[in-house]
């Protein structure tokens, strides 16, 4: 542990004012924290997003070169090592070939062993399945057409899609949702659901129904569904501008109904999600400014537009930024509309967007580390080095967010869970006492706007002896436990995830 320094309170006072003598006219111990800008922190709705591949198995790491990914300063990484979330965005029909046979239940299937190859690795999973299969496949299983469900076919005929308002379907469908919350509805598990899934390739738009008049009963219904299952996973919406709409080339103006919709999802819980970052003509002023909106109130997450490596002819876009041939402009371009919209995860998806992630410019993967998302930490701590059992305390801290994004304290499924905390540990390296700072609210960090915090509180019981001051964030639902990472040094961490400050006489 790096060795704090003795204050008195004076010099206290002279750091900015923010220290004094404790009520007991004892000095104080003042620790200055340095922010740790280059780890990368697995907290929940923050960070890296890995895609996996619908067809993917467990081998990917090493086939795909997961585990030795050429970086542009000439090393090679692990990809997970920079992820903390793993998304897929697969079928229906993969995850339910037949009715009541789910994949992921079964431990010697695909999806089973590549969900668990994840998770083995600290990752947390993300989802989106996909019903409609014009262009893609098979999307919905079978046994939902063979039970009467109406359809609509793929240019070919080959592939058939429920209508979404069709009864048989959000019968069969629901059933399916309520089985994959059973195992998923877990927020060690799984990071957010993507929790709509109709229309073109999943993405809410160009929606074909039986009865057009269904549009926002549909939505209704939908939205319903995942808030009721999912209740403890946060749940996204594609903030498109024309969210579940009819519109078949899926452009042009904002749908009358779109700012409705996406309240009502909101209002069930719901936080936001963009497919095309880095596509100027796709990403306009509305969606701008939709954004704008919600920062710092909602999380948002990102999902560049353009696959640079196939059919899409990115170096037509309206910015004029992007050459073809060069993967690399589309990646500054999608940084820099995500550090516009301060989006709190950013996304490696697969193929050329994650090889000329890390090997053109893996100075933007380390720069969205050190300045994207949520990155918290405390600068100034003041705690007793002295106290009475029984005796009221004060301290006094500092925090800061060194991110563009916000901490998601505040969203439905997380409810204000995460507090700052501060715990005497003992000789032995346990927590002898824990005190929860219940006036401290992570959500409310934003960069460069510090807030400082006076929290009183009486130790009770606390046997006599030398004992350290720790602090750390912690899920009040969880026992107090250390529920999000911190920006400081990992030489002052213990294995627990408190953050070591300085010692303290009990008497």
């Amino acid at each position: 542990m790096k060795k704090t320094v003795l204050l008195s309170v004076a010099a206290a006072l002279m750091l900015g004012g923010m220290f004094s003598c404790s009520p007991s006219g004892r000095f104080m111990t003042a620790v200055n924290l340095s922010p740790d800008t280059t780890t990368v922190l697995r907290n929940p709705l923050n960070g890296w997003v890995m895609y996996l591949g619908r067809s993917w198995d467990e081998n990917f790491w090493t086939t795909l070169h997961y585990d030795n990914m050429p970086t542009s300063e000439g090393t090679e990484v692990r990809v997970s090592d920079y992820a903390s979330t793993a998304y897929i965005r697969t079928s229906w029909a993969s995850l339910e070939p037949e009715e009541g046979v789910y994949t992921w239940r079964d431990t010697t299937s695909r999806i089973y062993r590549l969900f668990k190859s994840c998770t083995d690795r600290d990752m947390r999973l993300a989802f989106r399945i996909v019903v409609d299969g014009r262009d893609q496949g098979q999307n919905t299983p079978m046994y939902v057409i063979d039970a009467g469900a109406e359809y609509y076919t793929s240019g070919n005929g080959r592939h058939k899609s429920p209508y979404p308002d069709d009864p048989v379907f959000q019968e069969k469908y629901s059933k399916f949702i309520r089985a994959l919350a059973e195992d998923f509805n877990d927020r060690d598990k799984v990071d957010f659901i993507d929790a709509f899934g109709l229309g073109k390739w999943g993405e809410s738009h160009a929606m074909i129904y039986k009865d057009a008049s269904n549009k926002i009963k549909t939505f209704d219904w939908i939205t319903s569904l995942y808030s009721e299952t999912f209740t403890e996973v946060p749940l996204v919406v594609h903030y498109h501008r024309l969210l579940a709409d009819m519109n078949k080339d899926s452009w042009g103006p904002v749908s009358p109904d779109t700012d409705s919709l996406l309240q009502m999802a909101i209002d069930r819980g719901y936080c936001l999600r963009h497919d095309a970052f880095g596509m100027t003509g796709y990403y306009q002023d509305w969606e701008k400014e939709f954004a704008r909106k919600w920062n710092y109130r909602l999380p948002i997450i990102m999902e560049g537009g353009w696959i640079t490596a196939a059919h899409h002819r990115y170096w037509i876009d309206p910015s004029g930024k992007y050459r073809e041939g060069h993967s690399e402009d589309v990646r500054r371009g999608e940084f820099e509309a995500s550090a516009e919209a301060h989006v709190n995860m950013m996304d490696f998806r697969i193929n050329d967007e994650t090889r000329s992630w890390f090997g053109e410019c893996f100075d933007l993967v380390k720069r969205f580390v050190a300045e994207g998302g949520y990155r918290l930490y405390p600068d100034l701590v003041s705690v007793p080095a002295e106290m009475k059992s029984g005796s009221q305390v004060r301290i006094e801290h500092r925090w800061n967010n060194l991110g563009w994004g916000y901490c998601p304290n505040n969203i439905k499924q997380w409810n204000y869970r995460y507090k700052v905390a501060f715990a005497l540990i003992d000789a032995d390296g346990k927590v002898a006492a824990e005190y929860v700072d219940t006036a401290s609210e992570p959500s409310e960090w934003i960069k460069g706007k510090p807030v400082e915090y006076k929290f009183k509180f009486t130790p009770e019981n606390v046997p006599a002896g030398k004992y350290t001051w720790a602090i750390g964030l912690v899920d009040t639902e969880r026992d107090n436990r250390i529920g999000l990472e911190i920006a400081v040094s990992r030489d002052r961490l213990t294995p627990d995830g408190w953050c070591l400050l300085s010692s303290v006489n009990v008497k």
